[in-house]
């Protein structure tokens, strides 16, 4: 039996504020700190004996990883960082606050942005100060591999690469994994293990809520828990 959790981070500053932060490198805030310290206590409770971990390269999900770790004794363990796991990338939308994004674009359109497979917000200029095209965090991409807006499909595109290439062969090797990460690409990946159709909507992951996915040795998905004991269907 294969085992993967998968955490989202705890809320961010600009969660608090409700603006949209996309690739924007916000840290968490007092509530996302302590949202991550119950999530640590409730892995440790439940007992998995990690021996690494996948989180994005943006602070909030590094953070609430290391806190996480820490509360469960497992500071020590590998914490690997990959771009594919950042979140979806809000285009011009990011940093503004939702009922100004919804007043500059229309409550509307603002939904179909955010809850449609395949619509994406209009993408950020060159130039642009939100864009990171210089950040050194992204130094060894190519440029077509940086965006500048997407949508839930691109999302989808990147966590199936990353899946495939760096957390599969971690999973059947090991045999358990956590990945802290944001709600677009865990909803992604969680579409993704769970076979459905890529347009089907998947509800979003609470902050701070671990969710325990066991596989059998082919990594089928068998079974998909919360541990505050609510069993999904796989």
């Amino acid at each position: 039996m294969k085992t993967l959790v998968l955490l989202r981070h705890g809320a961010s500053l600009w969660d608090e504020e409700n603006r949209l932060s996309g690739w924007t490198d916000v840290p968490l805030s007092e509530r996302g700190r302590r949202e991550a310290v119950l999530a640590g206590r409730l892995l440790r409770d439940a007992g998995p004996e990690f021996r690494v971990a996948f989180t994005s390269v943006l602070s909030r999900a590094i953070e609430t990883a290391a806190i996480v770790l820490r509360e469960m004794g497992l500071s020590w363990i590998p914490l690997l960082k990959d771009w594919r796991l950042n979140a979806r990338h809000e285009g011009m939308l990011q940093g503004m606050n939702r009922a100004q994004a919804a007043e500059s674009f229309g409550a509307e359109q603002l939904q179909r942005w955010q809850r449609s497979y395949d619509e994406s917000p209009p993408p950020l200029p060159p130039g642009d100060a939100r864009r990171c095209d210089a950040d050194p965090r992204y130094v060894a991409l190519e440029p077509w591999q940086l965006p500048a807006t997407e949508s839930f499909a691109d999302v989808s595109a990147r966590l199936r690469r990353c899946w495939e290439e760096a957390m599969a062969p971690v999973l059947r090797h090991r045999g358990l994994l956590l990945v802290v990460a944001h709600d677009s690409c865990l909803r992604a990946l969680l579409a993704l293990v769970r076979h459905r159709r890529p347009t089907a909507p998947v509800p979003e992951l609470p902050p701070g809520q671990p969710m325990v996915l066991e596989f059998d040795d082919d990594l089928h998905l068998r079974r998909c828990t919360k541990l505050a004991n609510e069993v999904l269907r796989a």
